[in-house]
């Protein structure tokens, strides 16, 4: 009986690393809003990193967080290193290239809870007299970050954070 239950049990932990290990190598995580701004308002509340703070869901997570900012405070090279709790974990964002008035792209480098190198995106779409704001989050997928993923469900977490960031930017950029 002991053994029969020690079989099963091995062959379900071979099956999750096998189901694991077949997911995809790299991940995406992407949430939307329709703001009532143009992208010239939009954008400077995303391309300054100070700014950009006022709204990220991030940065209230933890009311003991401690931050530093680095480099310019707008655009490529404007950085912002952090150490928070278990919701924040430690690392650092940069911006790396704003492209235009429809785009300011970030890397996140992670080094705890688990080291990660991600890259954000926030795509500013103009439709009439609003905007469609796009928060992205790609990079790789390392086999524990699959395996995680088979556990947790990391779009349905993360996303949430995009949602409440997006619905913060939304409420500060239609402000008059």
């Amino acid at each position: 009986m002991i053994a029969a239950i020690a079989i099963a049990a091995a062959v379900a932990l071979a099956a999750l690393l096998l189901y694991a290990a077949s997911r995809p190598d790299t991940m995406k995580i992407e949430r939307s809003v329709s703001i009532q701004a143009d992208a010239e308002r939009i954008k400077p509340l995303i391309n300054d990193i100070k700014r950009f703070n006022t709204w990220n869901p991030y940065n209230h997570k933890d009311p003991t967080l401690k931050g530093s900012y680095r480099g310019p405070t707008i655009g490529p090279g404007a950085a912002y290193d952090f150490d928070g709790n278990k919701n924040v974990g430690k690392g650092s964002i940069q911006i790396v290239e704003p492209t235009g008035p429809d785009r300011v792209s970030m890397t996140l480098d992670m080094t705890a809870p688990m080291a990660c190198h991600n890259l954000i995106d926030f795509k500013l779409a103009p439709r009439g007299g609003s905007t469609d704001v796009t928060w992205s989050m790609t990079g790789p997928c390392p086999f524990l970050g699959k395996l995680m993923g088979v556990i947790f469900n990391m779009d349905k977490m993360v996303g949430r954070d995009f949602e409440t960031g997006l619905a913060s930017l939304k409420t500060l950029a239609e402000q008059r």
